[in-house]
């Protein structure tokens, strides 16, 4: 049994609804806006130098063509942003008539300025021969860029599978269990307590495929974490949250940050003995929020595989496109940080 089919028998149908939506693009991400207006541009230059006989006449139907297809690119971009929900209910068959029906009808309604100032030279045929190039641009333009989420989507799925894998670790089990059964004489309610945060992570992994989260989610999620490996480490872990409580609502993959504290728990506190500090930072500039979780890393600190990492910046990078921005790698005074950005 492969991964995916592994994850769907475990899970239920939870992954194949999110792996559906996934699936699907879109067209209002920036990162998209620009590649369509281009892909149709360069499409649009190359088709007016059939039928030209000079380069006046190339460059007047360039121009003519640019008139009608920005406008209707645009137009076709607007609508499809706003039927993503809908689209999304459909086969691909489904959304692709959908798309090269939008595309028709913008690119129409592009036209009729031209045919009103006279642009067409009053030939309806010129309306005819841009609906239909509408037509299989809207087609194409969806098409491609679902395409380029599938293109995408294998490798965050697997990284996103092998995060909630790693999340449900036997040892991390293990020890929390260990540390309720410790607290149940001497301290009953904060065992109870240890248990109820460990379900908590749990329910967050078994759910993760099912959609985006938030970042006050998963700063939440993470305090659950942290609380319970303070109860195992006690003096020896040191936590620092300066937190921007406005960022709660900004959109992000789940199980964003869990690798990250996980990391740095395993990587800068469980291997010394004097212990560590980990310190979450979320603030807000330039139009962005800007998260860091930052660690002390002791001489002992064995060497990682960097499975969390790559997970959070492909899903990132899914999610975001080049509106997001990922860094990680060791700092001044022994530590490392992750430092991540999302648009809000």
């Amino acid at each position: 049994m492969d991964t995916v089919s592994a994850s769907t028998t475990l899970l239920g149908d939870a992954p194949v609804a999110g792996l559906r939506r996934a699936s699907v693009p879109t067209p209002c991400e920036p990162g998209n806006i620009l590649r369509a207006l281009l892909g149709v541009q360069v499409i649009v230059t190359a088709g007016a130098a059939f039928g030209s006989g000079s380069l006046a006449a190339w460059l007047g139907h360039v121009v003519v063509g640019a008139a009608v297809s920005v406008p209707a690119t645009l137009a076709w971009l607007v609508i499809c942003c706003w039927a993503t929900g809908l689209l999304v209910r459909l086969p691909a068959v489904g959304r692709l008539a959908c798309a090269a029906a939008v595309g028709a009808a913008t690119t129409w309604a592009a036209c009729l300025p031209l045919r009103i100032i006279g642009l067409d030279a009053g030939d309806a045929t010129n309306v005819v021969a841009f609906v239909l190039a509408g037509t299989l641009l809207g087609a194409f333009i969806y098409h491609w860029l679902e395409l380029r989420v599938r293109a995408t989507l294998p490798a965050a799925t697997e990284a996103g599978l092998i995060e909630l894998q790693s999340r449900v670790q036997p040892h991390f089990l293990f020890n929390t269990l260990n540390t309720a059964i410790a607290l149940v004489r001497v301290d009953p309610n904060r065992a109870e307590e240890v248990l109820e945060n460990l379900s908590e992570l749990f329910r967050a992994a078994l759910g993760a495929l099912e959609g985006d989260s938030t970042l006050g989610e998963e700063i939440r999620l993470a305090r659950l974490y942290l609380d319970i490996e303070g109860m195992r480490f006690g003096k020896r872990l040191e936590v620092e949250w300066d937190v921007d409580d406005g960022l709660a609502h900004v959109r992000v993959p789940s199980l964003l940050l869990q690798p990250l504290v996980e990391n740095a728990v395993r990587h800068g506190v469980e291997p010394n003995d004097a212990g560590g500090r980990v310190q979450i930072r979320a603030r807000q500039r330039n139009g962005r929020a800007w998260v860091q979780v930052v660690n002390t890393v002791g001489a002992s600190a064995p060497p990682g595989h960097g499975i969390g990492l790559v997970s959070s910046r492909e899903r990132l990078r899914l999610m975001h496109d080049f509106r997001s921005e990922f860094q990680a790698g060791p700092i001044d005074g022994g530590r490392f940080r992750v430092r991540l950005a999302v648009p809000l």
